[in-house]
This record gives C-alpha cells, sequence and structure tokens, in this order.
C-alpha cells in the first residue's frame, strides 16, 4: 500500500500567479500495494475516435470461435491467443490479450474499451457487463504483474506457455504497455453466457483489497460485479433444477432398465435350464440367445447409469457454483455498504477542509507536475488531477480554471497549451499549436504567451484565454527562451541567441537583428 509523505514549499508570486510548487515523494510499506494506473492524459497529435477504439476489440472478438484454440489482431499491434485445451482438467483456459511494441493505446479506459468490445464481440457479454468485467481483469493483471507462479497453478499449460516472467499481467504505467503486455482473461465456461469469464478469479479478496484503497473505493464497479454474480447465480439456479428434473428422469430410466435387466436375466436362467434339462441345439440356442439379450440389458444399465450420475453431478456442480456466487455477491454486498459509507462521510469532511490548489512533482527527472487540491492545515492530498504532464512547473489560475502548458513529445503525444477544470481536475480544452517541450508560459492579464511550432521554426505566440491563438511573432526564436512582459513590450531571445523586443500589439520586432543587443 502506498502511503504519501507530504513536503510543501509555498512560493507566493503576484496575485495573479498561481505557481505553487509541492514535492510529494511515495513511500512503499510491505502488504498489498495500491494499483494506481498511471495513464498518459496529455494532448494529442491524432484523437481516435470511441467506435474506432471499440473497434479493435469487436474486430478481434468477431472471429473468435470459442470451442476453436486461435490466434486473431494483429501481432505488432494487438492480437489475442484464444489459448483452450479440453483434455486438461482442473484448470483454467484462457484469453490472452497482448499489446503489440507498435500499439498507441495510453489510457486505462481505452485499455478497457478494447477489451470490453472483445468480450461482447466473442461473448456476447452486454457492454454494461463487459464494461465491468474491463476493469475488474485489468486490475487483477496488474496486481499479479509478473507473479508467473500464481499464473500457473490456476491456468492451464496451452495458457502459461504463452506467458513469460517479466511480462506476464499488465504494467501499471502505459509506458510499459507496449511489447511488455500479456493480459490474461480467465475463461471459466467458453459457451457459459455471463458465466464466460471467471468473475470469482478476477474479483478475489486481493483484487478488490486493492480496488477500495481508491478515493471511491470502486463502489460502482463493485456494484456491477455483485449485480453480475447475482444472475450468475440465478442462471445456475436454473441450470441446477433443470439438471435435477433431468438427474430425476435418468434415474427413473436407470430403474426401468434395471427392471428389464432382471426380467431378462430371469428368462436367461429359465432358457439355460431348460438348455440342460433339454439340450437340443434348438434350446441352446434360446439360452444363448436370452443370456445375450440379458448381458445387452445389463450393459443398458451401465450406461444409464453413467447418465444418471453424470445428471446428478451436473445438477451438484451447478447449484454449488449458484452458491459460490450468491455467498459472494452477499458478502460483497455487505462490504460495499460500509466503503459506501466511509466514502460519503469522507467527502463531507473534505469539503469544508480548508483547502487550495498546487501543483506537486509527478516527474521530477523530467520536471513534470500535476494539480492536487490539498488541506491548507495538515498538507494532505484530499484530490489528484489526472493530468501528470503540467510542464515546467507553472499553472495559472482563471475563472474556475487553470491555464498551463501539458503534455509529451513522443508516440501520438503532444505538448499543448491546456485548461483543466477545477471540479474533476481533467482537460476541457486545448490549443489547436503545438508547443516547444522546454517552453515557458507566461502571464499578462488574460493573455498567454508561449513558445508555438511554425513549421520546422519555433515562434513567440499569444493566446487568449480561451485558447485561441491571437498573434505569433515575426521572428524566430529560442525554443527555450524566456519571455519577459516589460512597459516597452515583449522581450525574447531570437534563434541566433540575441535579445529582441517585440511589440505587444502585433508581435513583430521592434529592435532589428543586426543591430540588436548580444544577448550574452
Amino acid at each position: 500500500m502506498k502511503k504519501l509523505l507530504f513536503i510543501a514549499s509555498i512560493f507566493l508570486f503576484a496575485a495573479s500567479l498561481f505557481a505553487l510548487e509541492v514535492n510529494e515523494p511515495e513511500l512503499r510499506v510491505t502488504g498489498n500495494e495500491t494499483i494506481e494506473f498511471i495513464n498518459y492524459t496529455g494532448p494529442h497529435k491524432v484523437i481516435d475516435s470511441l467506435e474506432a477504439i471499440k473497434r479493435i476489440g469487436s474486430d478481434m472478438g468477431k472471429t473468435i470461435v470459442p470451442e476453436t484454440p486461435s490466434q486473431v489482431g494483429n501481432k505488432n499491434k494487438y492480437f489475442v491467443i484464444h489459448a483452450i485445451d479440453a483434455s486438461e482438467k482442473g484448470k483454467l483456459d484462457a484469453d490472452i490479450l497482448f499489446i503489440g511494441a507498435d500499439a498507441t493505446v495510453d489510457h486505462i479506459k481505452n485499455l478497457r474499451r478494447i477489451i470490453s468490445a472483445y468480450l461482447s464481440s466473442a461473448y456476447g457479454y452486454s457492454e454494461k457487463d463487459a464494461d465491468t468485467l474491463a476493469v475488474f481483469i485489468t486490475v487483477y493483471n496488474a496486481v499479479y504483474r509478473g507473479q508467473i507462479d500464481v499464473y500457473n497453478s490456476k491456468y492451464k499449460a496451452v495458457v502459461t506457455k504463452n506467458l513469460s516472467q517479466e511480462n506476464c499481467g499488465l504494467s501499471t504505467s502505459y509506458k510499459d504497455w507496449p511489447g511488455k503486455s500479456e493480459i490474461v482473461i480467465p475463461l471459466y465456461d467458453i459457451n457459459g453466457g455471463i458465466s464466460t469469464v471467471d468473475t470469482s478469479v478476477i474479483s478475489d479478496s486481493t483484487v478488490v483489497d486493492s480496488m477500495k484503497e481508491d478515493d471511491d473505493k470502486n463502489v460502482d464497479s463493485r456494484k456491477d460485479m455483485v449485480d453480475l454474480k447475482e444472475r450468475e447465480a440465478e442462471n445456475a439456479n436454473d441450470k441446477a433444477q433443470q439438471a435435477q428434473k433431468t438427474a430425476a428422469e435418468e434415474k427413473k430410466k436407470l430403474d426401468d432398465t434395471k427392471k428389464e435387466a432382471k426380467d431378462a436375466q430371469k428368462e436367461a436362467d429359465k432358457a439355460k435350464k431348460e438348455a440342460e434339462k433339454n439340450p437340443t441345439e434348438e434350446n441352446k440356442q434360446k439360452a444363448e440367445e436370452a443370456q445375450a439379450k440379458a448381458d445387452e440389458k445389463k450393459e443398458e444399465v451401465k450406461e444409464q447409469e453413467k447418465k444418471t450420475e453424470e445428471a446428478k453431478q451436473e445438477a451438484k456442480e451447478q447449484q454449488e457454483f449458484a452458491d459460490k456466487k450468491q455467498n459472494e455477491a452477499y458478502d460483497e454486498r455487505k462490504e460495499i455498504a460500509k466503503d459506501q459509507q466511509e466514502v460519503q462521510e469522507k467527502e463531507a469532511a473534505e469539503a469544508k477542509m480548508p483547502s487550495e490548489y498546487g501543483i506537486i512533482l509527478s516527474d521530477e527527472k523530467n520536471l513534470l507536475s500535476r494539480l492536487v487540491r490539498f488541506n491548507t492545515e495538515t498538507g494532505e492530498i484530499i484530490k489528484k488531477s489526472p493530468v501528470t504532464e503540467i510542464r515546467n512547473r507553472t499553472i495559472y489560475a482563471l475563472g474556475n480554471e487553470f491555464i498551463a502548458v501539458a503534455g509529451e513529445d513522443a508516440g501520438n503525444a503532444a505538448i499543448k497549451l491546456v485548461t483543466i477544470d477545477q471540479v474533476n481536475m481533467e482537460i476541457t480544452s486545448e490549443s489547436n499549436e503545438t508547443l516547444a517541450a522546454d517552453s515557458v508560459l507566461v502571464r499578462d492579464g488574460n493573455d498567454f504567451y508561449c513558445v508555438i511550432a511554425d513549421e520546422s521554426n519555433w515562434k513567440v505566440g499569444k493566446f487568449d484565454s480561451n485558447l485561441v491563438l491571437k498573434l505569433k511573432s515575426d521572428v524566430n526564436v529560442k525554443s527555450s527562451t524566456p519571455i519577459t512582459i516589460t512597459d516597452s513590450g515583449v522581450v525574447i531571445t531570437d534563434d541566433n541567441g540575441r535579445l529582441r523586443l517585440l511589440n505587444k500589439a502585433d508581435l513583430k520586432s521592434i529592435t532589428k537583428a543586426p543591430d540588436a543587443v548580444d544577448a550574452k
């Protein structure tokens, strides 16, 4: 479990400037570790539609034949091994989702959308049930990341031969997903309808304990899982009753067959005595035929005994399964009720806390930060923003939002000017323009200055509070140029390293390059 040691350093700027920086080391302690997925939450170069993301999963799922082992998808991006083996008993089959080296998924929500669409397409799950399973599947695989012994103990050889010690399961960081993910989806019954995926395995106590560590204790997802298990129990009860009815019918057939076998043996014994008493060829033939008929009836008895036992066993297994699911659902409902009360009490208490917003280091090496709301008396963090890529430790408050430079320059990620709301602390809008990775962000009233990409060059851009570019400089600048607002204009460093003064009205150079004073 992760605990936070909060050390705050507050630097007060002018009233309009919001640049509070708090350092937050994390301490690891023994015991269960909280699973917190690290997602890329900044701007993107290309934003895939929700339909396109889901199509990745559904396209793979629709080619799956449940009874047939197979591989589907693109190994460089996303593919699934449908690993089943009817000959091995006592362990689980599974689907294994691999995230290839060229995959671009960088948020757990989108990964879950892919898994959910796959389950709906392959096994007919409703969207809601598939969404619930996807949440638990990802947490389950994160909890048991790298624990190959756990997978070996539960899954068939056809599954484990495709897993590795290093990559089995799912990393909590999106940066480790491409080429390093082996997401195991345990299959209880490949033709089991809503019981196709083994819900007991993916919601074991370790998984649920981890989910309970989140601020909201994942109450909604856990409620949905309980609802799914209760429906599993209902279905299993119906199957158990049908199996019991079938078992009763098979038992009656067995009793009738035993009576017929007994009568046939009596006839065979009678024919045998007659043949011994009067050993004619005809009597011998009758005795042999009668015994053959009796033997045939005995075989029918054995066969019917087998059918009867199978029906009884099916009824027993379905009832045990129903009872198991019902007990799990009952126990979890009690826990959810208690946790829900705790969440409500915590939220009520937090609403009364004296609090402010600040930014903390999320990546000290790369100087990336995230927005938090914290208790001003204790330094306790009340809520964290999911956005962990705020750059250069600078953020400005404007109304009910904050403006910052955020993002990364890698893959499909992009660096842009963004607004972040105060309630959910999520990105609500972003600039059309891409910014330099080392760009500063400077505020002048309701205008914001930063360095933007202009083909292969860098320019100073002036944005309004809606992130609309109003002006860009007529001179190229260093990507890391300081930007100073003065009474005379905007001071920057051009791409030759010289100081230049720009006119605020049009961002054109007031100082001329040949006569400029060398910035050195």
